[in-house]
């Protein structure tokens, strides 16, 4: 049976307000489930109908599982198609990077990235092209909003995303910093050295004044056609890809 208070901690974890204060955020759906409960990630419980339970097989006896009927599935889920199962897991300490965790590899830099949908999709695009850490500025969407969780279909569980000031943070480094501007050199002219950032900039404005002056060498994808920008998420994939290209030949 749920309770009412069960319903109003699951829905109030749709507000970051409420995440930060209950140190909880929200998985659905089987297979990121799952792979919350196989990574580092302390899954606190488990809500789940019947039919999922059957899909899902066991479930540690370390997470507290509450079976519901789909009708009180539906009272917390936020999916339109839920697959009736959802977790409550822990957020993790915001771990402090240090400048020499990201020598010898790429990293991501977000500026103010606002989309969830965006957010989720990069975290997917990073795991898929081996990048490990994901830096974004203090304005960036919570990557722990349940649409930006929801996005990325499990990945969020093994990569390490970090907010902080980038102002402070990028020429800490000491890395090269490649920021993707419509007036750069050619994505596919750029040699691209061992190690460095990639800053994206916001879906409407770019990357912000503040940053562009921390920049090192401006890179674009080249338009061919009349469209007068491209996708957030989009754009990190073209880039993750060209690196990946060039580090394989």
């Amino acid at each position: 049976m749920l309770s009412k208070a069960q319903i109003s901690l699951i829905t109030s974890l749709q507000n970051k307000k409420y995440r930060k204060q209950h140190g909880l955020f929200i998985v659905e759906g089987i297979k990121s489930v799952m792979e919350f409960i196989s990574s580092s990630y302390e899954v606190e419980s488990i809500f789940y109908t019947d039919d999922a339970n059957t899909k899902v097989g066991k479930i540690s006896h370390n997470i507290k599982s509450h079976e519901l009927t789909e009708t009180e599935f539906q009272k917390i889920s936020a999916l339109k198609s839920p697959q009736g199962i959802l977790a409550l897991v822990k957020l993790p300490l915001q771990q402090k990077i240090v400048p020499s965790d990201l020598k010898n590899k790429f990293s991501l830099v977000l500026d103010d990235v606002q989309d969830p949908g965006n957010l989720g999709t990069i975290i997917r695009t990073a795991e898929w092209f081996g990048i490990e850490h994901i830096i974004c500025s203090i304005g960036t969407v919570d990557a722990y909003n349940p649409k930006v969780v929801q996005a990325t279909m499990g990945s969020l569980a093994r990569l390490q995303i970090h907010y902080t000031d980038l102002t402070d943070f990028i020429p800490a480094t000491g890395l090269k910093v490649y920021g993707a501007l419509l007036d750069g050199q050619s994505i596919y002219q750029t040699v691209w050295a061992k190690e460095g950032l990639i800053v994206m900039g916001n879906e409407g404005n770019g990357i912000s004044d503040e940053i562009i002056p921390l920049i090192d060498q401006a890179v674009t994808i080249p338009r061919l056609g009349q469209a007068e920008s491209l996708n957030v998420a989009v754009a990190t994939t073209i880039f993750c890809s060209e690196i990946s290209r060039q580090k394989l030949t």
